[in-house]
């Protein structure tokens, strides 16, 4: 899946007739190869996404990209960073500030798992551990605050527990239901057709049950998510 290195002088785009194509058409070369990449993932998966490929499909020669992501990693963070905003959006469209913090961890979990089944190429990309190590183009910037948030509300459920391990704890419980559901697994061993349940006994084990009675309305709301994650090159 990784490239071997090469350097970029902008001598293919001359001799192929793409000298300036990049910046002559509209959105502009770097914001064309993200929303390609974006596609190419979608479409085939993270391992599709070499530099070759995704210049060939922008149209433009292998050297290209080199102009504005010098490696493999930056493109790949790129369209990574994509998802984190495109996950983010989703969250805070359904999340309401008015909502039970418990509830909105809910909405949470379930807006999660929707995203690692309905964009299944984009899902494994953004969580490779070499790209987020790499903390390259900003990604860490733009995946912690999603973990702070849920954090911050794990905090206002279970106040007397460190609220970073739960909610560590409840993210792993999320990735694994998303990975084992994608793989078949959990259909098969469950024998239900929704992960649901899964998500509202996960809910239950980490947080404990739910009790609406109990809960007399926020105090002190936790804030809305933040999405400003800065410029990122909107999705097709």
């Amino acid at each position: 899946m990784h490239d071997e290195p090469e350097t970029y002088d902008g001598e293919d785009d001359r001799r192929d007739g793409h000298e300036g194509v990049g910046d002559r058409d509209g959105g502009g070369l770097r914001a064309r190869l993200v929303r390609v990449g974006v596609e190419l993932v979608d479409a085939e998966g993270a391992q599709a996404l070499s530099l070759r490929e995704i210049a060939r499909r922008a149209g433009v020669s292998h050297g290209a990209p080199r102009r504005h992501f010098p490696t493999h990693l930056d493109l790949l963070s790129a369209i990574a960073r994509q998802g984190f905003a495109e996950l983010a959006a989703r969250l805070a469209a359904e999340d309401r500030e008015t909502a039970a913090p418990r509830e909105r961890i809910a909405v949470i979990g379930r807006v999660y798992l929707d995203y690692a089944g309905a964009r299944r190429g984009m899902y494994e990309l953004m969580f490779r551990h070499d790209l987020l190590e790499s903390g390259r183009l900003g990604l860490r910037e733009t995946s912690l605050p999603l973990f702070a948030h849920l954090t911050g509300l794990v905090a206002r459920v279970r106040p007397g527990a460190d609220p970073v391990v739960v909610a560590g704890a409840l993210w792993a419980n999320l990735h694994g239901i998303a990975q084992l559901w994608h793989w078949g697994s959990l259909p098969l061993a469950t024998g239900g057709a929704d992960p649901a349940p899964l998500l509202a006994t996960a809910l239950d084990a980490h947080l404990g049950p739910m009790e609406p009675a109990s809960y007399i309305g926020p105090v002190e709301p936790a804030p809305l998510l933040d999405t400003n994650f800065g410029p990122v090159e909107p999705a097709p």
